[in-house]
């Protein structure tokens, strides 16, 4: 092992006399760090623990890691991650060893079962220091908890507790073991030192604090009944991890977060008197930094539930919410700052984070190896300053000086500077404060409005189209039970105000799907509500039951959650532009096929607890459409054929059996409802199944058999047409495979090309002459829009049995390599799909829309602006017009 053991050896005789006393007092261990043996030094203390009454036992393993880790540390053997988690290992072997002696001595031979400990702080992050306290919640379950027949459970867990603290706290001759405060229990003010895990719960649910939601981030069971105590955890994990976020809660946090600053009466600067702790830019502003980000964030995304300071600070970076080198610079300053902390205690043992005076000062600086005390003061100085400044940062962003003020004097400074708009807008705000909304009748709520009056009044007054974004914030404030927490939240995060009011200017149905729920404000509170949906596969598993024992009703609800979120988010990421249209396109069927999988499965499972299962049976689910070519758009419903596996004459196994057939038409409905019937969520999709076998006037479901039958001997050419967009979305993998094979055969039989040409311009000319276009932006009905491109494509493939692919840009651009159409037709497709997946958010009049929400539209289809989006419409149409003559040998007029 590498390291300088020998000057590790001197420094700590000459400047620290407790380190000078251990190795005297444990000659054996001397000999072993003398020789620079590191592991045996470690093994040897950990031995000393193993034998003999626990009490002198863990006292002598505890001084002789003390000597150990401090001397490897000292010589830079032991990274100081090493030491802090040999020391948190350490605390946990001696409480677990403490709580099982209390229990035996009491109650000969029982275990620990139903009595726990729970590590917060630096000891559950693995993070322990070198004097440091240990801050356990001792709890129990008064079911399980061992115990004298005569004892109460609440008494005997008592007794229990007051034994661990003694066993682990007292100094005797041998030294202590740890320091033992239970201060962070609920309720410590009144409540016992060990606390029922019932009375725990029921604290946590109801009456806890933001202090106790950060303790709760680095909570581990660490001794006892470990697996109680982490059942005991997930349990509370709504507590710690709020995933639709109070956004009263930022403001909490934000009190918090200032309160680090506030409680410190200590030297501003570093010098003697210091606390590396406490201090601006010390160990405990660092740790604050990473909690109050995972606070807010932590909730959404599983991914920053770490417990370590480094490993916080690190996947805050990888997700985005910190810069790369701020995470960079905090974990190496920790790092430091830690190091340093452990030189103060190592000096006698205390737990001490100040800077001494004169000479204990120069003894700390030499023990560290630096040259001397200006040395050391000088790099706490430039290690503070970097975390103060960032720090200073975070008090920026989560708290706001009570900026209630009239609406009035506003007005008046708007006014001023040449806003006249802004006159006539605060008017009309300042009757919202009449009593008209029950959200603003509260003092409480009138106060937070107004502190985010002037940026509301400034962005509104500067919108492109004030009026139109006054009035949807006007039936935002109608349908929200309450406004207190929008308002906060606003004025913790003035760049969301800015983004609320592009969404309700310019989005009309992302307008109104805020209006009836704006939880969905709290996606945009992470960075992540810029990033594309993942794979179908990470979607469904944030759909599916967390609990196995929750209802049906409240999966349900989560796939409705999940799926608003993030369709709300796709819509905000092309308000953005923060990705191409086609990409939103694919995202949002990646959302639907997730959230139709989640159904498939769950309905199917609820349905066989009452009817069973057919043998051989299984569910299988085709899409089509703008589903089956991944192309979805945030008006689309869904085009589905329900079809099933298996032998038609069984019966299902259930106490209430069916026939396959009705098993599985029913299934299909109970699906259907799964994903259409609104719930306390609201709805999802409108589910479309007239392109079965029959429409509607078929079952709803039928067998594969039954369904190539059908398809290769009585099916029309339209629905042939329709099939070359299928694709099987839910349903189990064989079988998945198996009818993907029967589609490619029934779509690559040979076939008439004469009557499959009549046919397609008979329908083509019947859907024109029923379904004309609703605007001048109707990309799907204009002719020369998508509907004539998906003709003109389906057309070909059928007739050449090529490029028989479900996404239509895909089969469009196989059909351009093999010659059948011209490469210009590739863009267009792209064009036009843009603009479908563009206006159904900003033109949903299908009009070409006024100011900046036309802009928005333009940029998306990759304009410079409205004019050239007309062009590029018009141009779009007249490709696809030359294709039509091309391939039909029929005149097609654009208008």
């Amino acid at each position: 092992m590498t390291g300088d053991w020998q000057s590790a050896l001197e420094r700590a005789r000459a400047h620290a006399p407790f380190l000078a006393r251990g190795l005297e007092r444990q000659p054996e261990l001397a000999q072993l760090l003398a020789e620079g043996n590191g592991e045996a030094s470690l093994a040897w203390a950990h031995a000393q623990g193993q034998s003999g009454a626990p009490g002198p036992a863990l006292r002598k393993e505890r001084l002789g890691y003390a000597i150990a880790l401090a001397i490897g540390d000292l010589a830079g053997a032991y990274p100081v991650a090493r030491v802090t988690r040999e020391l948190s290992d350490l605390a946990d072997r001696s409480l677990d060893r403490a709580i099982s002696a209390a229990i035996a001595r009491r109650v000969e031979g029982a275990g620990s079962d139903g009595f726990y400990a729970l590590a917060l702080g630096k000891q559950g992050a693995g993070e322990l220091n070198y004097s440091s306290d240990i801050d356990p919640i001792l709890l129990f379950d008064p079911q399980r908890l061992a115990r004298r027949e005569r004892d109460e459970p609440g008494e005997a867990a008592q007794r229990y507790a007051r034994e661990v603290v003694k066993l682990l706290s007292e100094v005797t001759d041998e030294g202590y073991v740890f320091r033992v405060d239970l201060r962070l229990r609920p309720a410590s003010e009144v409540s016992p030192l060990a606390v029922s895990q019932n009375a725990a719960l029921t604290h946590y649910e109801s009456s806890a604090l933001a202090w106790e939601r950060a303790a709760y981030i680095r909570a581990r069971s660490c001794a006892g009944d470990i697996p109680a105590g982490e059942t005991f955890l997930e349990a509370i994990t709504p507590f710690v991890w709020r995933r639709s976020l109070d956004f009263g809660a930022i403001e909490e946090i934000g009190r918090l977060t200032s309160r680090i600053r506030e409680a410190y009466r200590g030297p501003q600067r570093p010098g003697p008197g210091f606390d590396l702790k406490k201090g601006r830019g010390g160990i405990r502003e660092i740790e604050f930094f990473a909690q109050t980000h995972q606070l807010i964030h932590g909730g959404r995304n599983p991914g920053l539930r770490v417990r370590g300071t480094r490993a916080a600070l690190d996947a805050l970076a990888e997700n985005g919410l910190i810069a790369a080198d701020d995470a960079q610079l905090l974990g190496d300053s920790y790092d430091r700052l830690r190091i340093l902390e452990h030189r103060l205690q190592m000096v006698n043992d205390r737990q001490t984070h100040a800077l001494p005076e004169g000479q204990a000062l120069e003894d700390v600086a030499r023990l560290d190896g630096l040259a001397g005390a200006k040395e050391l003061v000088a790099e706490v100085e430039s290690v503070t300053e970097a975390v103060g400044v960032r720090f200073d940062q975070l008090l920026e962003t989560t708290t706001s000086p009570d900026r209630a003020r009239p609406v009035a004097e506003v007005t008046a400074e708007l006014v001023a500077d040449g806003e006249e708009e802004a006159q006539r807008l605060a008017d009309r705000i300042e009757g919202w404060l009449d009593g008209r909304y029950r959200t603003l009748r509260s003092p409480s709520a009138r106060d937070a409005f107004r502190a985010i009056l002037p940026q509301l009044v400034g962005a509104l007054g500067s919108a492109p189209e004030p009026d139109r974004a006054i009035l949807r914030f006007e039936r935002l404030l109608e349908n929200l039970p309450s406004a207190i927490n929008l308002f906060r939240l606003l004025d913790a995060r003035p760049g969301l105000l800015d983004q609320l009011l592009r969404i309700l200017a310019f989005a009309p149905p992302l307008a109104d799907e805020l209006g009836r729920n704006a939880t969905l404000l709290d996606t945009l509170i992470d960075q992540t509500a810029l990033d594309l949906p993942p794979t179908v596969e990470e979607l469904a598993a944030k759909m599916r039951r967390s609990d196995p024992q929750s209802s049906y009703e409240k999966l349900l609800d989560r796939i409705r959650i999940v799926t608003a979120e993030h369709r709300f988010a796709l819509g905000v990421q092309l308000i953005e532009a923060t990705h191409d249209p086609l990409e939103i396109a694919a995202g949002l069927s990646r959302v639907a096929e997730a959230a139709l999988q989640v159904a498939v499965e769950e309905a199917s499972r609820e349905y066989a607890r009452i009817h069973g299962t057919i043998a051989g049976g299984e569910m299988l689910v085709l899409g089509l459409g703008r589903l089956g070519g991944e192309a979805l758009t945030h008006a689309s419903d869904l085009d589905l054929i329900y079809l099933f596996t298996g032998d038609t004459s069984t019966e299902s196994n259930g106490d209430r059996p069916l026939g396959a057939t009705h098993y599985f038409n029913r299934l299909a409905q109970r699906i259907s409802a799964a994903l259409s019937v609104p719930t306390a969520e609201g709805a999802l999709y409108e589910i479309d199944t007239r392109l079965r076998p029959q429409g509607n006037q078929g079952p709803l479901a039928v067998s594969v058999e039954s369904f190539a039958k059908y398809q290769r001997e009585a099916a029309w050419t339209w629905e042939h047409m329709a099939l070359t967009r299928a694709r099987v979305v839910a349903g189990p993998e064989a079988a998945a495979r198996e009818l993907t094979a029967t589609l490619r055969d029934v779509l690559g039989g040979a076939r008439d090309a004469g009557k499959l040409r009549a046919d397609v311009l008979d329908m083509r000319a019947e859907m024109a002459s029923h379904k004309p276009p609703k605007g001048p932006l109707d990309a799907k009905l204009l002719r020369g829009g998508l509907v004539d491109l998906e003709f003109i494509i389906h057309y070909l493939q059928l007739r050449e049995r090529t490029g028989l692919v479900p996404r239509l840009g895909e089969a469009c651009e196989a059909l351009v390599d093999a010659g059948l159409l011209p490469a210009a037709l590739i863009h267009a497709h792209d064009f036009l799909t843009r603009l479908i997946v563009g206006g159904r958010l900003l033109a949903p009049d299908l009009a070409m829309p006024e100011g900046r929400a036309g802009e928005i539209l333009a940029g998306a289809c990759h304009c410079a602006g409205t004019a050239d989006l007309d062009r590029a419409l018009i141009e779009a149409r007249q490709c696809v017009a030359d294709a039509w003559h091309t391939v039909f040998d029929e005149k097609l007029e654009i208008e």
